[in-house]
C-alpha cells in the first residue's frame, strides 16, 4: 500500500466531486454537516498532499510543518467532535439525539484535549514504509486513541438510520485493520480510508431522497 501527493491530490478531486454530488441532495439543515463530511475528507487529503511535497524535497520544511499541523488537527482535533455532532444533528427523534449527546461531550473535550497538546507539544512529520507519521506526544496516547474510537464511531453505531450505522462498521473495520498493519502511521491511512468509505454517504443520500428530510421534532 503505498501513498503519494498524487495518490492524494487526485483522491481529493474524487471526492470532492462526491461531496458536491452529497451536498446537492441536503433537503434540510440538520442534514448539512454530516453531508459535508466527503468535502470536508476532500479537503483533507489535498492537504496531505502537500505534506508530501515538502516531505519529497519540492517545498519547504516549513510547508512540511504547518501543512501537518492543518492535517492533523483537523484528524485529531475536529473530526471526534464533528462526527458525532453531525450524525445527532441528522437523527430523527429528540430521544435518540439525547442518547448521542454525551459522545458529543465526549468529543468536545477529546478535540479541547487534542488542540491544547497540539498547542504545546511540537508536531513531528516523517515518512516511514510509505505512509507519513504524524507524533505528538501529548496525543499519542492507547486512552487518547481509544476514545477517540468512541466518540467518532459510537454515535455511527447508536443511529437508527442503517447506513450511519454502515459508515462506523466500515470506520471501525479499517480502524483496527490499520492498527494491526499500520499503527504508526494510523492516523495517516485511517483518514485516506475513512475518506474513501465516505462514499457511503453519498449512497444513502441517493437512495434516501424519497423519505427525507425527516421530522426533526418527533419525539419517539
Amino acid at each position: 500500500m503505498c501513498f503519494s501527493a498524487t495518490a492524494n491530490f487526485v483522491g481529493s478531486g474524487v471526492l470532492g466531486a462526491v461531496g458536491v454530488v452529497t451536498l446537492t441532495q441536503v433537503k434540510h439543515r440538520r442534514e448539512l454537516l454530516f453531508a459535508s463530511l466527503p468535502t470536508l475528507f476532500a479537503l483533507h487529503q489535498f492537504i496531505e498532499g502537500f505534506v508530501w511535497l515538502g516531505l519529497d524535497g519540492y517545498l519547504s520544511q516549513q510547508v512540511v510543518h504547518d501543512m501537518g499541523a492543518a492535517f492533523v488537527l483537523y484528524a485529531q482535533g475536529l473530526l471526534p467532535f464533528l462526527m458525532p455532532l453531525s450524525v445527532m444533528l441528522f437523527e430523527e427523534t429528540r430521544a435518540r439525539r439525547r442518547a448521542m449527546m454525551p459522545l458529543v461531550v465526549l468529543g468536545g473535550l477529546l478535540t479541547l484535549y487534542m488542540l491544547w497538546g497540539l498547542a504545546a507539544y511540537p508536531l513531528q512529520v516523517s515518512v516511514e514504509q510509505h505512509s507519513i507519521v504524524y507524533v505528538n506526544y501529548a496525543t499519542n496516547h492507547t486512552w487518547v486513541a481509544v476514545l477517540y474510537v468512541i466518540a467518532t464511531c459510537g454515535s455511527l453505531f447508536l443511529s437508527k438510520v442503517p447506513v450511519m450505522v454502515a459508515f462506523g462498521a466500515a470506520n471501525l473495520g479499517i480502524l483496527l485493520v490499520v492498527m494491526a498493519v499500520k499503527r504508526y502511521a494510523g492516523t495517516s491511512v485511517w483518514c485516506a480510508y475513512a475518506a474513501a468509505a465516505s462514499v457511503i454517504i453519498l449512497m444513502y443520500f441517493w437512495k434516501s431522497a424519497g423519505i427525507r428530510p425527516f421530522r426533526y421534532l418527533q419525539v419517539g
